[in-house]
């Protein structure tokens, strides 16, 4: 699939996310744990929401258990764990696998996205890679694990104004 914007995913109440509602979005994608070294930045991507989200962004989480077996929880433990420690209000969505042969479609189309080769195309290493969308469905950037939500501030906002 090579349209953002016919991508789908399931979010953790089992409804059906239409990527179509993201038209004329930016939007930031991460894959998340809850027992992660990085997990305390779900405030920081919380944050992010809260400040820009008026302003045109969306984040979404896609839990993620391939990594260490640090998302074992099931739909409603994520939801309240995420809920209880970081008050997140972004959309999150069910459970996927973001590399191997059970690839989510949504990583599938991140890793191979046209906009930005190179580390793009390389399998996802850890919880909390995060991927940012401009408004037109292109893929701007992969941002390491380790990349601070806080330090994604200036480019959110460059494509916010452009």
């Amino acid at each position: 699939m090579n349209d953002f914007y016919q991508l789908s995913a399931e979010r953790l109440n089992g409804q059906t996310f239409d990527f179509a509602e993201l038209q004329g979005k930016v939007v930031l994608i991460v894959n998340t744990a809850s027992k992660c070294g990085f997990t305390p930045q779900y405030a920081g991507l919380e944050e992010l929401y809260q400040r820009y989200h008026d302003q045109g962004l969306v984040v979404i989480g896609f839990p993620c258990n391939q990594f260490g077996g640090q998302e074992p929880g099931d739909a409603d433990q994520i939801s309240e764990f995420c809920q209880v420690n970081y008050g997140v209000s972004f959309p999150m969505m069910a459970k996927v696998a973001v590399n191997g042969a059970n690839t989510h479609p949504v990583f599938d189309f991140l890793k191979h996205a046209e906009h930005g080769k190179g580390m793009l195309g390389d399998a996802i290493k850890w919880n909390f890679t995060k991927f940012l969308v401009d408004q037109h469905g292109n893929v701007v950037k992969r941002y390491a694990p380790t990349t601070a939500p806080a330090d994604i501030a200036s480019e959110i906002e460059r494509l916010l104004n452009q």
